[in-house]
């Protein structure tokens, strides 16, 4: 019990140093402010491939509903439906290819901060570097699509098993529950993939558990706080008027940056700590 207490010190202490260290608030204004240019040209490539795909429109915000501040997802909703009702037709052409390119600015600036954590430079070319970031945006897009059809197959596969044994209603309450923890293992998945092949850095894909474990679980818990907050204690709204939806979003790009850079804070950590003891 009291080494895991002095490794749990260890771990707050070091994460209060490399806070300061490595500038983690500042990195993650940077990094929110490159979230938020990157956050609707993703929307665009998933909201283009949706016609193609199962997925209803409404499962897509759907799942970001589940997560997002109130007034930031009216703010989503508005701009994404204005977006895809006035576009100009082929998005799947050549104009996918500059949103693609828009949209791997966040995981661009993700491999910056990680890099940091590991105390090392980007030595791989731009070409590399950018063709790298856009492929873990595309990986990104896949395992999220993949997240909205596993439900709607796995539902209605449920329901005819289920319906055969008369436990209809059961399951549905029981999927119900389920479906936060399937996002969660969504979002652990995407986390650990960034944490493993973001960093110029070679390891092992065990070690980006500890970060993605921590920051599937703080990003999930600020949000639901964040939108708590939102909705029930403050009205940035009433407030700032038109604009405070657009400072949710902010804050909220904020904290998730924060938890994201802390995550990959942890795994350096522990991939430091792995080295002394070899």
């Amino acid at each position: 019990m009291n080494r895991q207490a002095d490794v749990r010190s260890s771990l707050i202490k070091m994460l209060w140093h490399r806070s300061e260290e490595d500038d983690i608030p500042g990195l993650s204004a940077q990094l929110a402010y490159f979230f938020l240019l990157s956050l609707f040209p993703l929307l665009i490539v998933i909201f283009t491939l949706i016609p193609y795909l199962p997925i209803p429109h409404e499962d897509v915000l759907g799942a970001i509903r589940a997560f997002a501040p109130p007034d930031t997802m009216d703010l989503i909703e508005r701009n994404v439906n204005d977006i895809m009702n006035n576009r100009n037709g082929g998005l799947l052409s050549i104009g996918i290819i500059g949103t693609m390119w828009s949209a791997s600015n966040g995981i661009n600036a993700i491999v910056k901060a990680f890099n940091k954590a590991y105390n090392v430079k980007e030595s791989r070319s731009f070409i590399v570097s950018r063709g790298m970031a856009i492929l873990l945006t595309f990986g990104m897009i896949l395992v999220f699509i993949v997240a909205l059809i596993l439900p709607i197959f796995g539902r209605e596969i449920g329901l005819f098993l289920f319906s055969q044994f008369g436990f209809t209603d059961e399951f549905i309450q029981v999927w119900n529950m389920s479906r936060l923890l399937v996002s969660a293992l969504i979002l652990f998945l995407i986390f650990t993939g960034l944490y493993w092949i973001a960093p110029n850095i070679k390891l092992r894909c065990r070690s980006a558990i500890p970060g993605a474990a921590f920051a599937s679980v703080g990003w999930i818990l600020s949000s639901f706080g964040l939108s708590f907050f939102v909705g029930n204690i403050t009205n940035y709204s009433l407030t700032y008027g038109s604009i405070g939806a657009i400072i949710v979003l902010m804050i909220w790009l904020y904290i998730s940056a924060f938890i994201i850079i802390l995550g990959g804070e942890i795994n350096a950590y522990y991939s430091e700590k792995n080295k002394q003891n070899c």
